[in-house]
């Protein structure tokens, strides 16, 4: 039995560029990368070096601050490179992947037999503790916590994202084995979250141990976050924890086989995507092996959707929570005088500043122009259109950028991600990078709270 919820603000982008429900290629791996800069809150200390042999499941780094927590090699090869940045900070290990695949055997076991203990020393091992994201402030989970509840979105509501039913709906023997293991790590159960325009089609309504809701609205109704602040919101002292449906399906999968299975299928989407489509690949692939998707030269290529995602150039790697490419032509053409043009038709206003909100089913060829630079923050309720939280995120941004701390306990901070006020970001007249500000707020909450 579920419960359904409403959610009667949000906003969904009609951008073109929407993948196929087929899959176009498989990518056999060349080069795959580790970015440690995926896993937030984890200080990483190198365990190998250029040229050793590693399997998939070999662990590459371990938290300074956790030992225990391993990061670990998505496939088998030989490490080709370590790459660092400024005052020598790791940024990739990057991994020349061998034709055929090896793994770590880390035995199959059944989710009924393991204490938590067991299950905890499994992941950890395996390098799959780090699927799991702790909130407040969305770091890697401490294992000496305890949740009061795990949560997982079974749907995504972004832009162009890739349709969980199709990605995984073949693998629900793998979530629920997931979720079997993980309901031994908190006493407030495994909270799923399904699309309740889709609740009896969906494949996700299945499962079983869980506690099941339905959400219904427009974007960001996907976003766990969202789906917290109406289940159980949090609190100051409160720790959930939060997993992926895709790396939820590979923890299944580790129990179910004792193999580190980091394979996906990936959405290449987006207005400068010649064949919007799915591929297999694996975590960490390069941007290379894709490059036949992008239409013209001048395209940023975005792990993730376009909201949230990453722009990683021609030379990146998908991210390892990522199963989204976004293509994106750079917007670098000036128009004169935009502001004073209603009747322009081939341009979405979610404030109907032109007239192409008479054809509510168009989509548009958006690029990554601003229309216009950042200025000083308009005083309206246009967040509170596209925010379903019971926050309020105007105080919230101001608090973080006065560096508040009072006032962004008060606003509303333990709840959000930067995720969740992407649309904020988008929808505003004043062109502030929000996310970029609720980022700075908690590290700063990191940093004094710790």
């Amino acid at each position: 039995m579920s419960n359904s919820i409403v959610l009667k603000h949000g906003l969904d982008i009609p951008i073109k560029g929407e993948a196929a429900l087929q899959i176009s290629k498989t990518v056999v791996p060349d080069i795959v990368a580790v970015k440690p800069t995926d896993y937030k809150g984890l200080t990483p200390r190198l365990l190998i070096r250029e040229g050793d042999k590693v399997l998939a499941g070999s662990p590459l780094l371990s938290s300074k601050e956790s030992p225990d927590v391993l990061v670990t090699s998505p496939v088998s090869g030989v490490v080709k490179e370590v790459v660092r940045g400024a005052k020598r900070k790791l940024l990739e290990v990057r991994i020349q992947a061998d034709a055929a695949q090896e793994y770590v055997d880390f035995g199959a076991k059944s989710a009924a037999s393991l204490t938590a203990d067991d299950v905890k020393s499994l992941l950890l091992k395996s390098g799959l503790w780090t699927a799991i994201v702790q909130r407040p402030y969305g770091i890697v989970a401490d294992p000496a916590a305890k949740p009061k509840a795990i949560f997982v979105s079974a749907f995504n509501t972004a832009p162009l994202s890739a349709d969980l039913d199709f990605v995984l709906g073949d693998r629900l023997e793998d979530i629920q084995a997931g979720v079997d293991a993980l309901s031994k790590l908190t006493s407030g159960g495994v909270h799923v979250s399904i699309n309740a325009d889709k609740s009896s089609s969906t494949p996700f309504h299945k499962l079983e141990r869980v506690v099941l809701h339905e959400f219904k609205g427009r974007h960001p109704a996907g976003n766990v976050g969202v789906q917290i602040s109406h289940i159980s919101p949090i609190m100051k002292g409160d720790t959930v924890w939060t997993v992926s449906l895709l790396l939820l399906a590979a923890i299944g999968k580790l129990l179910l086989t004792g193999k580190l299975d980091l394979s996906r299928k990936v959405a290449v989407t987006g207005p400068a995507c010649k064949n919007p489509s799915y591929i297999q690949a694996f975590s960490g692939m390069s941007m290379k092996d894709i490059a036949e998707y992008c239409e013209g030269e001048n395209v940023r290529i975005v792990s993730g959707d376009p909201l949230t995602g990453k722009a990683v150039g021609a030379e990146g790697f998908l991210g390892f929570f990522d199963n989204q490419v976004t293509l994106l032509k750079e917007g670098t053409e000036r128009e004169v005088l935009g502001w004073a043009k209603p009747f322009r038709t081939n341009l979405f206003s979610s404030s109907r500043a032109y007239f192409s909100w008479l054809t509510p089913k168009s989509k548009y060829a958006m690029d990554t122009n601003l229309h216009g630079g950042p200025r000083a923050f308009v005083c309206s309720d246009v967040y509170g259109k596209v925010l379903p939280m019971d926050i309020f995120p105007l105080y919230l941004i101001k608090a973080c950028l006065a560096k508040d701390i009072d006032k962004m306990e008060e606003f509303g901070i333990y709840e959000v991600l930067p995720e969740d006020l992407a649309l904020c970001e988008f929808v505003d007249p004043s062109k502030n990078d929000i996310q970029a500000i609720i980022e700075s707020g908690i590290d700063l909450m990191l940093k004094e709270m710790a």
